[in-house]
């Protein structure tokens, strides 16, 4: 006798839900990734304008040289003291205390950062006077 399986195993594949799932995720990461906010300072650029700026006599005036050295307002300063005059100073102030920031040209980021990090702490209005190269 004879008998004959009627069911054949088939080795198709079909890749239409594949591309259903493909195109989901590409959606949901395409949504989420708007929503993620990235880890940085939050900088207020200047534009560039040919007017000179008048500065208060009340303002403070922090110099780093190149190598690295601190002046307050014209005075050779080291970093623990710079930080100490600084927050004596701001809670000295009746109101904000205002400071400028003037570094030499070439001067390393994280000595202006060091700084900015110590206007941040104690509330210090802080104006970056960089020089152009």
């Amino acid at each position: 006798m004879g008998l004959k399986k009627k069911s054949k195993v088939t080795t198709e594949f079909s890749s239409a839900s594949m591309t259903d799932m493909i195109f989901l995720l590409l959606i949901f990461f395409m949504l989420t990734s708007g929503l993620v906010a990235p880890n940085s300072l939050n900088l207020k650029l200047p534009g560039s304008s040919q007017s000179r700026v008048q500065i208060d006599s009340n303002t403070d005036d922090v110099s780093i040289t190149k190598s690295g050295n601190f002046y307050l307002n014209g005075k050779r300063i080291t970093k623990t003291d710079l930080e100490a005059a600084l927050e004596r100073k701001a809670k000295a102030a009746s109101d904000k205390l205002d400071i400028t920031i003037s570094p030499e040209a070439g001067t390393a980021i994280k000595h202006v950062a060091f700084v900015m990090d110590i206007a941040m702490r104690f509330q210090i209005n802080a104006i970056l006077a960089a020089e152009e190269k």
